[in-house]
């Protein structure tokens, strides 16, 4: 029994000896002050989250040569001046004229892409493109005018209704083709402003650059849409992607 007590004992004082050891430094914090701007204040589309980052690298000596994207928001403001017109700039907030034309592929989707806006931005082409072609005058004329039924009937005609033959699934994806829209989107410099990593930045066509351009166009188009409005989206698809791409007079 004495035995028992006195290696207790002995090892109640070994760790209050270690307990009394201990440096003050390890039990209060260490407080240290930095001049440095820190990631939470700077924009969200400027950096990679600290927490999203590896250690280390896994191209370790790779050969593949650097694909440079735009960083400067001026520039950026000048696309969005051409795309939208005069203070087209302000139309987007700054997050989201960075989102809009980030595809998911830059930084590894770690800053943010913009897959949500193209398919929101897309479906409102689509409809304006509905609406445009059952608007449209059709090119063979009221469907039915040369058709003699043998009954004498005469079907029922209306000019609301005349231009359903042109609407259909083959002339709206000729419409809407990826490369029309591939170069409507050149012709306002989009592939200036697009942050994109390539899967071969020596071969831009061979990585997809129509692909991406017009997805982000729609990206663009979905961002308008939440932040201005159904109105305004509709009119910037009709007046600034569909009319150039070939659909005129519409209302």
């Amino acid at each position: 029994m004495a035995l028992n007590l006195s290696s207790r004992a002995a090892r109640t004082a070994c760790a209050a000896s270690k307990i009394a050891a201990r440096p003050i430094a390890t039990v209060i914090p260490s407080r240290t002050y930095s001049t440095e701007q820190t990631n939470e204040d700077k924009p969200r589309w400027s950096y990679t989250p600290t927490q999203a980052k590896a250690p280390f690298s896994l191209h370790l000596n790779s050969t593949r040569p650097a694909f440079h994207v735009n960083s400067d928001p001026v520039l950026l403001d000048r696309f969005y001046t051409r795309l939208f017109a005069n203070n087209g700039e302000k139309l987007l907030s700054e997050e989201t004229k960075w989102l809009a034309v980030t595809h998911k592929s830059f930084d590894q989707g770690r800053r943010g892409f913009n897959d949500r806006l193209a398919f929101f931005g897309k479906r409102i082409v689509q409809l304006q493109a509905s609406l445009a072609l059952a608007q449209s005058s059709p090119k063979g004329g009221v469907p039915g005018e040369n058709n003699t039924d043998e009954f004498g009937r005469v079907p029922f005609s209306h000019p609301a209704l005349e231009g359903l033959n042109s609407l259909s699934v083959e002339n709206k994806n000729i419409l809407t083709d990826r490369t029309k829209l591939a170069e409507l989107a050149k012709s306002y410099e989009l592939q200036t402003v697009l942050r994109w990593s390539p899967r071969k930045p020596d071969d831009l066509r061979a990585s997809g650059i129509d692909l991406v351009l017009s997805h982000t166009l729609y990206a663009i188009l979905g961002a308008l849409s939440l932040e201005q409005g159904s109105v305004v989206a509709a009119k910037f698809a009709r007046e600034r992607i569909l009319t150039p791409l070939g659909l005129k007079h519409l209302k």
